[in-house]
């Protein structure tokens, strides 16, 4: 069993980012501008958007925070997407989520420019991805695909059983693993929380991309020895032995299940630390304008 270290290999694509932000702006192109708005109070949230602008200004990019708190009228905050759609120095646009529930997710993604869309969610980008175009590979599915690629894991003529159907992974995953391309050509299965006999798949992959999000749903006896796992999930515990009173699980019961495996991602530091390398990427393919030529 080899254990996939997305933190080290994290680390040395965000070196690579910024001798490439380095070229650029020495060729005469300006810095990349990440702009995040955060809603709300939620702890995770505001630890994830933390670390995205550390990220930004470790490789040399600008970025800008947009704060609200969780009373923030919905249109409110899609007149500050439309200004901030309309500012040509703002690369791209990031909507920290989850938000309150009287805001719909579908209306504030829908109304990020495509081209400022570096979360890749909005339905111009996922249908650009459904069919082959260039686009903006929600970080997640784009996290994966990055350490498979690094690892040399062979994927060509496999079958990889995604669990999990969302917008954000399981489906952009899906895409990405049945493309005409490396990572690819896999043979995809997808399956989810209606799924009968969901054992018989899981069985049957070489590769499972486990997105359920249900801790350690994944166990021993749904695995076949050799598979490769990528573990998506991430849940809080409460546990009294560790210092912080909680430990941080994926979907994936990893003590049972990785001497099974040939290849799998712990968690914490798997695929976690990969979905900012996604999100720095697509910024800068905006700001050099790889995807879409104008703005």
């Amino acid at each position: 069993m080899e254990l996939i270290d997305g933190k080290s290999v994290s680390e040395e694509l965000k070196k690579n980012i910024q001798q490439e932000v380095s070229n650029w702006i020495a060729s005469g192109g300006k810095k990349p501008h990440l702009c995040a708005i955060l809603v709300g109070d939620d702890g995770a949230s505001h630890t994830y958007v933390a670390a995205k602008i550390k990220d930004c200004e470790a490789i040399g990019f600008t970025s800008s925070l947009f704060r609200f708190d969780s009373q923030v009228t919905e249109e409110k905050l899609l007149s500050t997407i439309i200004e901030i759609n309309q500012n040509p120095d703002i690369d791209g646009l990031i909507v920290q989520l989850p938000l309150p529930g009287h805001i719909s997710v579908d209306r504030v993604t829908q109304t990020i420019a495509p081209e400022k869309d570096v979360d890749g969610f909005h339905p111009q980008n996922v249908g650009r991805l459904s069919i082959g175009l260039p686009t903006y590979v929600s970080a997640t599915p784009f996290g994966i695909i990055k350490l498979m690629e690094y690892y040399g894991i062979e994927t060509a003529g496999k079958h990889c059983v995604v669990l999990g159907r969302s917008n954000i992974v399981g489906t952009p995953a899906s895409i990405l693993m049945s493309r005409n391309a490396y990572p690819g050509n896999a043979t995809v299965t997808i399956c989810h929380s209606k799924t009968k006999d969901l054992e018989k798949y899981t069985l049957q992959a070489d590769i499972i991309i486990a997105a359920i999000g249900i801790p350690e749903f994944l166990k021993a006896h749904m695995v076949k020895p050799g598979t490769v796992v990528i573990d998506v999930g991430i849940t809080r515990i409460e546990d009294s032995s560790k210092k912080a009173g909680f430990r941080l699980v994926g979907d994936v019961d990893f003590a049972a299940v990785a001497p099974l495996c040939s290849y799998i991602t712990p968690v914490p530091g798997g695929v976690g630390p990969m979905t900012r390398i996604g999100l720095l990427t697509n910024t800068l393919k905006s700001a050099r304008k790889e995807i879409y030529t104008t703005n």
